[in-house]
């Protein structure tokens, strides 16, 4: 059986704070997104999690990813990955769930009705797939530092559930999730857990 899952989400970004979907265009952090960064590093150095001597990890490509990784302590440990970046939204690209109803229609739910000329469900889930069987593959613990709809699929589908069920998963920026087992079975051990915030 392989170790954990650890899901870090990307700090604040200005597209994050105003609810733009923010997919493949390289938005960088804020000020406050590298400081969300910095004091999840913190918190990862300390027990119970130590440094996580021997885990793997992965970053997605994009900057606001990469950077995170990098000011939390393990951007020399980790590789670019290009199955963490997150969903291609398409023609959805840079606008808020608002805008994209007034176009698309009222109630309009990315996890149902998916986004016009991007990536389909099934091929997010497709990636998110991916990423557990990798996981799965590990000897250790693996540690992920990606995007909020990506590792919202990859904790949907480590549970055995539809990518859909990814919808029910809220994902704060700069939050830490954990992804292991409990009596054999995939389990969620903690979730969008962002106590290194609040103490910071």
């Amino acid at each position: 059986m392989s170790g954990r899952i650890l899901l870090v989400r990307h700090g604040m970004t200005e597209w994050s704070v105003s609810g733009r979907h923010t997919g493949r265009t390289d938005v960088p952090l804020l000020e406050d997104g590298r400081a969300q960064a910095r004091a999840l590093g913190e918190r990862l150095r300390r027990a119970p999690f130590s440094g996580l001597p021997g885990a793997e990890v992965r970053t997605s490509p994009l900057s606001r990813a990469r950077e995170t990784c990098e000011l939390a302590g393990f951007g020399a440990r980790a590789q670019v990955w290009d199955a963490l970046a997150e969903w291609d939204y398409g023609e959805e690209e840079g606008q808020t769930s608002a805008e994209i109803e007034r176009r698309r229609g009222q109630g309009w739910f990315i996890w149902r009705d998916g986004v016009t000329g991007g990536e389909s469900l099934a091929e997010l889930s497709g990636r998110a797939d991916e990423v557990v069987a990798w996981a799965r593959g590990c000897a250790g613990d693996a540690v992920l530092f990606a995007h909020g709809h990506i590792l919202r699929a990859v904790a949907a589908r480590w549970l055995g559930e539809d990518v859909s069920f990814a919808a029910r998963l809220r994902l704060d920026a700069a939050s830490l999730s954990v992804l292991s087992y409990a009596y054999g079975e995939t389990a969620v051990e903690r979730w969008n857990d962002t106590a290194h915030l609040e103490a910071a």
